[in-house]
């Protein structure tokens, strides 16, 4: 088996090992179809704004929640709100789902909640945001050794 065989094996165990371990869903894959060779950095452009997005809303969110007295629990919730569906739009289906949680406390406006998951989605988003960086780098690697990206089903 040559290299680029190899890296692409790896490609495709590490990317149906992210399904499996439920940090992407069919979306992200849906995704992935997208990229070709008129755009072949979708995926990692559309990533970088969702990376981004993901740390300015996380950080909105520690910044209202820092208030002892007076919570905007509104404030919160309308940013949870759009990193779920940021995180359901990329096929990022841990993060959503502790976006669902996250919601709940808002609305019964119990900071303590919202603390436990604002730690638990920045922690979802850094574990997928590094499990992508890796995803990317193989497929990188597989470019760079002259092979072509694998389609994983």
């Amino acid at each position: 088996m040559n290299f680029v065989n190899q890296l692409q094996r790896q490609f495709i165990d590490y990317s149906t090992s992210l399904h499996r371990e439920g940090f992407v869903d069919d979306q992200f894959t849906q995704l992935q179809k997208l990229q070709d060779e008129n755009s072949p950095n979708f995926v990692v452009d559309v990533a970088s704004l969702f990376f981004d997005d993901c740390e300015k809303l996380i950080n909105n969110m520690a910044r209202a929640l820092e208030q002892q007295q007076s919570v905007d629990f509104r404030q919160v919730d309308a940013s949870v709100h759009q990193l779920k569906g940021s995180s359901s739009s990329i096929g990022a289906v841990r993060v959503k789902n502790v976006c669902i949680a996250f919601r709940s406390f808002c609305e019964a406006q119990n900071r303590e909640g919202c603390l436990r998951c604002l730690q638990q989605v920045a922690h979802e988003y850094s574990l997928l945001k590094n499990k992508l960086e890796t995803l990317f780098r193989l497929e990188q690697q597989i470019i760079g050794a002259g092979g072509s990206i694998p389609v994983v089903e």
